[in-house]
């Protein structure tokens, strides 16, 4: 997921619905989902008696945000992947580097840096208001997972509950995020190495990158699988021939602008579906990192699986997005803290 699109993105969109002849539809009905799994340390109940209109006021902000700014969706869900990927839930992805400081922050990593502002304004947004009405209740690492769960629905995803409990955390280095997230050109192999330092499973790297299912990709993200797919200087040969015409004609190799994005799911760019697994087996994967998940014998079955059967895909995103939830859960104050201000350390 990638940063706003741009008018000019928008044509590439759509010139993108019209090269590859295929449907474009945007209907779609939200499902539940019930959790299976959950941290021992979170509870949905966990500000029942602090702050009870928790999931309320962040409700109101994450509403408003989806109807003026759209992207704010993906974006905000890119946040929380980004942030739980590296130091934990934690809300540390926040954090803004300080002045003179030998270190970025998470913030400022290469890896964030197209990550679309309105996803940082809108958990402000919804922090200040959780403040105003219970000040110093609530961690900002919360706010994100409620407003991430709040926006897959918005844009026809499951509900599904959210544990709460997580504390923020105190550490937040630009220098840690590279290495600990996923790569547009990564092999099933390195994801899989991934996941699992995060406790993650293969069926969780597959129903997690499911995600894929909105939100935009810069060229520079598949650019290689263009023109030079590993260093053959030919293009990917499991790439559909009316894909590769409509990223060769809004993505040049050299000198283009930087602000084209693609939809990750060329089919149903704004619904939240599992027609991103489909696309996947018709050669219409966007990454590299997504096709080749579609190629390996270990990964493949679940996205045949999920392509066929969009209440399963359902369910299971909804519990690895509460697993997901609970990585490097935050708890205490020698680990965490309270931030008042989502993008400061609290003094």
């Amino acid at each position: 997921m990638s940063s706003s699109p741009t008018f000019s993105s928008f044509v590439t969109i759509f010139m993108f619905l019209f090269f590859l002849n295929l449907p474009f539809s945007n209907s779609q009905l939200p499902i539940k989902a019930t959790i299976r799994r959950a941290p021992r340390q979170l509870s949905v109940n966990y500000y029942a008696k602090s702050c009870p209109q928790v999931e309320s006021l962040v409700g109101s902000v994450t509403s408003n945000m989806y109807k003026e700014a759209p992207a704010s969706g993906p974006a905000t869900i890119r946040l929380f992947f980004h942030d739980c990927f590296v130091e934990g839930c934690d809300g540390s992805i926040l954090i803004s580097s300080k002045a003179g400081s030998k270190e970025l922050a998470e913030k400022d990593a290469e890896d964030n840096k197209d990550i679309a502002k309105e996803a940082f304004e809108g958990i402000n947004k919804a922090k200040a208001i959780v403040e105003s009405k219970c000040p110093g209740v609530v961690s900002c690492a919360d706010i994100l997972a409620i407003a991430t769960r709040n926006f897959v629905h918005l844009v026809g995803g499951p509900y599904y509950e959210v544990k709460k409990g997580r504390w923020d955390g105190k550490l937040s280095k630009a220098s840690r995020v590279h290495q600990n997230l996923p790569q547009s050109n990564s092999t099933v192999d390195q994801l899989l190495k991934l996941f699992s330092s995060k406790g993650l499973t293969s069926e969780d790297l597959v129903v997690l990158s499911g995600a894929h299912t909105i939100g935009f990709a810069h060229c520079k993200q598949f650019v290689n699988r263009i023109y030079n797919y590993k260093g053959t200087k030919k293009p990917d040969p499991y790439m559909d021939p009316r894909l590769f015409k409509a990223l060769k004609m809004s993505c040049p190799q050299y000198g283009g602008n930087v602000d084209i994005v693609a939809p990750f799911d060329v089919t149903t760019p704004f619904s939240f579906d599992n027609a991103y697994y489909g696309n996947l087996e018709a050669k219409l994967g966007l990454l590299a990192s997504d096709q080749a998940l579609s190629l390996d014998p270990r990964t493949k079955p679940l996205v045949q699986e999920l392509a066929k059967d969009k209440h399963k895909f359902f369910q299971a995103f909804a519990d690895a997005m509460e697993k997901m939830g609970g990585i490097g859960v935050k708890r205490g104050r020698k680990h965490g803290e309270f931030r008042k201000d989502c993008t400061m350390h609290h003094v």
